[in-house]
């Protein structure tokens, strides 16, 4: 049996060795993302006295290294072997990580090295995230790339549910630095269990002469892609107007127009990461009854939409804090509608020889926009107020539904429908003009 060819039966990924170690390895590092996410923050703060502009950078600098993954995207795919790229970004996540409780207890800690560190993490995971798209294809059948999706995505709203939680009692019981050896021990565990899995590789093909040309054809093939182009124009509308009301913008609101105690934004943003939850288990089953194509729709409305059930909220605390609770909650269940179909089309429809430059230059617009929806959220709410602000993100983000609704995507019931993945050719570009040219 070929090494590419794990159990073909929807519903049959639990009894996949392979899919299961991946998955574990992804579960594992997710969880330990959230406490990075919480200790490098607390570290700029509590260590470095560092001001709130200066906090701002460590999340931005995260996000910057997506505006070179066009370019990463094109190296990565004429790497020979995908999974050993995943495992070396794995690797140099945790030696970076592991950099900060060594300086931290020599008493050396410095900003400079928080913003290092955020980038050089940063920039692994684009590597990984490159590389993750045509590892992927190879390891779960098309038939299974919406149930495995769906697992995956479940695994990381638990991660955000329980996630902040233990990173909390990390953080407290070990101090901000040393709690990063948790995260550091996850990217660890995911080298491992990846470097364990054995997948066919196809070779890349026939490398072109520039790099940048290579880059150059992975967004010509999102741009002439009928539902690549369509779903990036809708995708990238969601984050612009979603990161408008980003998390830190929400809890400021929270605060001074909700007036919630820290403890009670905690309570309701805990509960609302229970829709997340709910929404990876469901998101399959909804697949099947309303089809991928109108899943992706149907979250991207959900999505930002119950933004402004709590920018509209007002009265006693249970309603206040409730409706914070109640926009979390069906925001979470509408992104896992969004992301489990929308991933797993793109999957299908992406041939192998220029897989990994689609998703870089398909990460170089979506996560792009993110930066700059989250300036653009401070600017507002200082010029128009927080509620209209929110209210604003709310309305804007449901209107990213009107990228799909004239476009083939609608149509799309199961991801046999969707155009098969074309041969990896790939001189010039001539190959992906073709494949554009025959979608419907």
């Amino acid at each position: 049996m070929s090494g590419a060819a794990p159990p073909a039966a929807p519903g049959s990924l639990w009894r996949d060795g392979r899919f299961v170690r991946f998955w574990s390895g992804q579960t594992v590092s997710q969880f330990g993302d959230r406490i990075t996410e919480l200790a490098l923050p607390l570290i700029a703060v509590t260590t470095l006295h560092a001001s709130a502009n200066k906090v701002a950078w460590l999340t931005a600098l995260v996000w910057t290294p997506n505006l070179a993954a066009l370019v990463l995207g094109a190296w990565v795919d004429q790497r020979t072997r995908k999974r050993r790229l995943m495992v070396v970004a794995d690797l140099a996540r945790a030696l970076v990580l592991l950099s900060l409780p060594v300086t931290y207890l020599a008493g050396v800690v410095t900003l400079g090295q928080l913003y290092a560190v955020a980038f050089l993490t940063g920039t692994a995971a684009v590597v990984f995230n490159t590389a993750y798209s045509a590892f992927f294809a190879h390891l779960v059948p098309r038939a299974s790339y919406v149930d495995a999706n769906s697992k995956l995505s479940t695994s990381r709203s638990a991660s955000y549910a329980a996630g902040p939680a233990i990173g909390g009692a990390l953080v407290q019981a070990l101090s901000a630095p040393v709690a990063v050896l948790a995260d550091a021990a996850s990217f660890l565990v995911s080298a491992f269990l990846v470097g364990r899995i054995r997948t066919e590789e196809p070779p890349p093909a026939e490398a072109h002469p520039s790099l940048l040309r290579r880059a150059r054809e992975g967004m010509t093939f999102v741009v002439r892609h009928p539902l690549l182009r369509v779903t990036l124009g809708c995708a990238a509308t969601l984050n612009f107007f979603t990161f408008i009301a980003s998390t830190g913008l929400t809890v400021l609101f929270a605060t001074r127009v909700l007036h919630l105690t820290a403890g009670e934004i905690g309570l309701a943003l805990g509960v609302g990461a229970t829709g997340g939850l709910l929404g990876g288990v469901i998101a399959p089953r909804m697949s099947r009854r309303w089809g991928v194509g109108p899943s992706i729709a149907v979250g991207a409305v959900l999505y930002p939409a119950p933004i402004a059930v709590a920018a509209l909220a007002g009265g006693p605390l249970w309603v206040r804090g409730g409706a914070l609770a109640l926009a979390e909650f069906l925001s979470g269940i509408g992104v896992m509608f969004f992301d489990v179909n929308l991933n797993s089309l793109q999957t299908s429809v992406i041939h192998d020889g220029i897989r990994s430059r689609v998703s870089g230059a398909y990460s170089t617009v979506n996560y792009g926009v993110r930066p700059i929806g989250a300036a653009v959220g401070g600017v507002l709410a200082t010029s128009m107020g927080l509620r209209a602000t929110l209210l604003l993100a709310a309305g804007g983000g449901a209107l990213s539904v009107l990228w799909l609704v004239f476009s083939p995507v609608l149509r799309i019931r199961t991801l046999d429908q969707a155009p098969a993945a074309a041969p990896a050719q790939d001189q010039a570009g001539r190959a992906d003009t073709e494949v554009a040219a025959k979608k419907p």
